[in-house]
């Protein structure tokens, strides 16, 4: 199992300078800049699940691409680490990314 911080990014956007996220953790590519979601959703989600399978509470999602890359990429972290996942957000202003932790399972804040 790896020790290290992985910093998972959701799709390749080769114009994007993604560099400042390297101090989060490893880039791993989840998907290509070439993949085709929306015509089949079947192989992108088996694709997530491999790639995801060891996601933990060290981790983080880059959310880039495909905004249906981006759901099943949050969903399947959730599953496969008990409805817990950290993003990194870009700051335009302050140019640099926030973390942002959530919690589907509401178990850290609760809003009635």
């Amino acid at each position: 199992m790896n020790q290290n911080p992985s910093v998972f990014v959701v799709q390749e956007m080769p114009n994007h300078d993604i560099a400042a996220a390297m101090k989060f953790g490893d880039l791993k590519v989840l998907l290509p800049a070439t993949a085709q979601i929306a015509f089949s959703t079947a192989p992108t989600i088996r694709t997530l699940k491999r790639k995801l399978m060891e996601f933990s509470d060290k981790d983080f999602l880059l959310l880039t691409g495909d905004p249906v890359a981006i759901g099943l990429a949050c969903s399947i972290a959730a599953f496969y680490n008990g409805g817990r996942f950290k993003v990194l957000k870009w700051d335009r202003r302050e140019r640099l990314y926030i973390p942002i932790v959530l919690d589907t399972t509401e178990k850290g804040e609760r809003h009635e």
